[in-house]
């Protein structure tokens, strides 16, 4: 109950209680003078038999500090005197923060020195933000003298030829796939499955210009192509990437593509097939912007590929020529 003292009010308190008992003492011995009644002192027997009947209030004031400050020397010699106020607290008050005295007023809280417990921190509901998509795969896996074919707006009449001639050359590539059409020719994904190429998504319609849709019909042009593609190919179909129409990457379309699982593949080298501007200036093309770890745009459908195939005929055996190995985007 004596946790409300300081040390500095515990010494005042024994000065204080020094001082009493000195003069007490003083007092005492004046008392037990050995002066007979009716002497010189002038005062008669019963006068002095009235005053040693009084309570002594000396005596009971030294009594009460006595007993406080024996219980202050206990509190500070235990440790209990530690407090957080000059002023001394009432001798009886309540134990306990919120207790109500005897007389029914409230109590003030309790002092005590251990710290109240601090409400434990609110959760953060801050989010962690999606992964950033990684940079638009614009090389082979290995890097190197290697070189990445692939054939966009397939399956159609022109895969199987495209096959042919990259199983007589032992070359694999990689095809970017429309949705639909991988529905529609099944059989086709698989073959190229079975022969070691990898698939790519290019999108449900191959919309364009892609990079201009809003970004719901971007959501619905490149996860569900994903989908087709994978039912084409049967269980354990895997599509590593995403090839946006026209090259029309941004990077909302490119954090959708991440979210499905896949990266994003541009080109490096466009032999420009699609406009069919012959097969010399197909070749033409392809050696003019050619560079180690390059990956090189063709197609294997979206119309006639006649040129394509002819110009892949000659186009592989120089590569080979020249010291190229034949390599899959980076992953």
């Amino acid at each position: 109950m004596f946790h409300h003292l300081t040390r500095s009010t515990v010494l005042s308190a024994t000065v204080d209680l020094v001082a009493l008992q000195a003069a007490a003492t003083c007092s005492s011995t004046g008392s037990r003078s050995d002066t007979p009644a009716g002497d010189s002192t002038g005062r008669s027997a019963p006068s002095r038999r009235a005053r040693s009947r009084r309570p002594s209030a000396d005596r009971a004031r030294r009594s009460g500090l006595l007993t406080a400050c024996a219980a202050l020397l206990v509190a500070t010699v235990t440790g209990c005197g530690t407090a957080q106020s000059d002023t001394l607290g009432p001798l009886m008050g309540p134990s306990t923060p919120g207790a109500t005295p005897a007389n029914g007023a409230a109590g003030a809280p309790s002092r005590s020195t251990v710290p109240s417990a601090r409400p434990a921190p609110t959760p953060s509901t801050k989010t962690t933000p999606p992964a950033k998509p990684a940079a638009l795969v614009q090389t082979t896996a290995h890097g190197g003298r290697t070189v990445a074919l692939t054939f966009d707006d397939g399956p159609g009449p022109a895969s199987a030829d495209v096959l042919d001639v990259l199983a007589q050359y032992d070359v694999k590539a990689t095809f970017c796939e429309i949705g639909p059409q991988a529905t529609a020719n099944p059989t086709m994904v698989k073959r190229i499955l079975a022969a070691g190429h990898r698939l790519c998504d290019h999108t449900v319609h191959h919309l364009q210009p892609f990079a201009q849709l809003s970004h719901d019909q971007q959501v619905q042009e490149i996860g569900p192509a994903k989908d087709m593609i994978v039912r084409a190919g049967g269980p354990g179909t895997q599509v590593p990437w995403f090839r946006a129409p026209g090259g029309g990457f941004t990077s909302a379309n490119e954090q959708v593509a991440a979210a499905a699982g896949m990266r994003s593949l541009t080109w490096t080298v466009d032999s420009l097939d699609w406009t069919r501007p012959g097969v010399a200036a197909i070749i033409a093309n392809v050696q003019r912007e050619l560079r180690p770890g390059a990956v090189v745009l063709m197609h294997d459908g979206g119309g006639d590929r006649t040129e394509t195939i002819e110009a892949l005929r000659q186009l592989l055996p120089w590569l080979k020529a020249q010291g190229y190995t034949f390599d899959f985007p980076a992953a």
